[in-house]
Parts: C-alpha cells; structure tokens; sequence
C-alpha cells in the first residue's frame, strides 16, 4: 500500500493524459531557449552576429568608408560651390600628403548666359567691382572660361598625384560665377597652403607672353591683407619661375616692364585673401602665336606642369 492510499482518491490518469500534460509543460521552455538563442546570434540578414569573426575575435563588419563631409571651401553661393578633391588612400608619404591647395579656374563657361548675376556689384575693400566677367576669347572665339577649366583640371590631377588635397573653386556645373568674393572665402576657408586663380589675358594683338600678378597691402573698408602680401610674393616668384621652364612661354612684353609679374590692388580675389595668393596670365589669347598655344591640349598641359610645379615649389619650401 502506498500513502496515496491515506488521502482524497485522485482521479485516474491514462497514459495519454501524463504525455499532454508533460508536452505542454517542455514547450514554453523551449521556445524561451530559441528566443535567447536569437538574442545572442542575430536574425539573419538583419544586425550583428552575421559576420565572420577575425582571427582576434573582433567583427569583420563592414564600416561606411569614410568621406569628406562636405568640402573644405563650403558652399560658394546659390550658383556655385567648392569642389574638393581629398587625396587617394595612397597619400602618405608623398611629397604633398597634407598640402590644401586651392585652384580657381577664371570665369565661367556659363556666365555668358547670366548678365545680371555677374555684373552685379561686389564690395572688395577699397571699392566695390562687378561679382564676375565672361573672360576673353581667342580671335577664332575658344572662350577664356573654358581654357581656365581645362588647365585646372590638369593642374588638380597633377597636384593629387603628389598627395594634396585640392579644392577647385568652380567646376563647370554651376549656373554662373562665384563671385570674386566668394572666391576668396572658398581659400580662405580651405585654410589653404596656397592658392592659384588662372587665367587668359585679353590683350592687343601684338601684345604676347605670361605674368604672375601679386597682391599689393590693401587696407581698407575692413579689409587688411597685409600678412600675406609677403608670402604670395614668393609664390608668385616660384609660379612664374616655374611656368616658363616648363611651357617655354615668355615673360608678357606689355605687362610692367617684361618682368612677367604685375602688383595689383584692385583684384577681390587678391585684397580677400587671408591665404598666399596669386593670379597667372598664361598668354594672350588675342595674339595669334599665343592663341595656337593655348588652343593646344599638349601646351595646356605643359601649363598645368608649369603651375603644379610652382605650387609644389612653395608649399614645400616657403608656405607655412
């Protein structure tokens, strides 16, 4: 006899019963133990646990590559911004690895097509001058717009090759300018190393060759450039020194002189700067001898050789 015999009679349980019941009992628990299981390796496709694990243990999780966020120059204006540039992974250890250089391209190819916006008056410290210019043209109509462009698109790919970071201040998608003004703020916010506007003159017809035009003290109407007059003169030296080793082209005969430099106070890009800053005249495309040139996708090249060789030139030696 059994204890059971001793209390209330329980019910008689078939073995059938005994398995539902036991049944029900193990399903909760083991549904608690696929959750759990789930919380520590992840859902497929969806968060962690579906990576590979490194021979340290670690996750082998792809991370978002990393990417400027935004460009050093910022916005330039409503029709045009900065384009930077960052250097290739494999930068470090080139000679330029950390150098910011600013290349502005003169005008724009588009400005002929928004009077209004460009001839709009600008302040510029010691006057106020129009926000920008179609540029000059060859006799047979190559446009001064897009020779700037060209030319300082090789002059970007040269100086990246060397591991710079360049910023160009316009690239051609945009409705019209910058302004002057805002040319100079995209340097001058980039922190650049140096800073380089290229152009073409738009001279007589006998009037033929290159200059370098430099920064004069301008302080006025707020604006005081005088720290880098010093250092944009050097600059300009190496710029010039560089372009007519490398292209051949001589110093402009109608420009101060022949010395292939002029110093202006009335250009916005230079009296704004708070950067080492120069411009460049590579030739004049109303020349007939300098038109041949500048028309020449071998010569442009030889010209962005000659710029990217100067711009090397001082931030490797002179800049900051």
């Amino acid at each position: 006899m059994t204890s059971d015999d001793f209390g209330p009679k329980r019910p008689h349980r078939t073995r059938t019963t005994t398995l539902v019941l036991v049944l029900a009992a193990l399903v909760p628990l083991c549904f608690a133990g696929w959750l759990g299981w789930r919380a520590i390796a992840g859902e497929p496709g969806k968060g962690s646990g579906n990576h590979p694990a490194a021979a340290d243990g670690s996750s082998q999780e792809a991370l978002p590559s990393a990417h400027p966020s935004g460009t050093p120059g910022g916005s330039a204006s409503p029709s045009g911004s900065a384009s930077a540039t960052a250097p290739g992974s494999g930068s470090a250890g080139k000679p330029l690895a950390g150098k910011v250089i600013v290349i502005d391209p003169g005008h724009n190819p588009n400005n002929v097509d928004h009077p209004s916006q460009i001839n709009s008056l600008v302040f510029v410290g010691n006057s106020s001058k129009a926000c920008d210019t179609t540029g000059a043209s060859t006799n047979a109509g190559y446009p001064e717009a897009q020779f700037t462009l060209d030319v300082s698109r090789r002059v970007r790919a040269l100086l990246q090759a060397e591991g710079a970071t360049v910023v160009l201040t316009q690239n051609g998608d945009t409705p019209w300018g910058p302004c002057v003004t805002q040319r100079a703020e995209i340097g001058n916010r980039a922190h650049a190393d140096a800073a380089i506007s290229i152009h073409a003159d738009g001279a007589g017809a006998t009037d033929h060759g290159f200059h370098v035009i430099m920064p004069q003290t301008v302080i006025a109407g707020g604006v005081n450039n005088s720290a880098i007059v010093a250092p944009s003169h050097t600059l300009g030296l190496d710029v010039r020194s560089a372009f007519a080793a490398a292209t051949g082209e001589p110093f402009a005969n109608y420009i101060n002189g022949g010395v292939g430099y002029d110093i202006r106070s009335d250009l916005g890009g230079l009296n704004l700067s708070t950067v080492p800053k120069v411009f460049i005249e590579c030739a004049n495309m109303r020349n007939s001898g300098d038109a041949e040139r500048l028309t020449s996708a071998a010569w442009r090249q030889e010209a962005a050789q000659g710029i990217a060789n100067g711009l090397s030139q001082f931030v490797l030696h002179e800049g900051n």
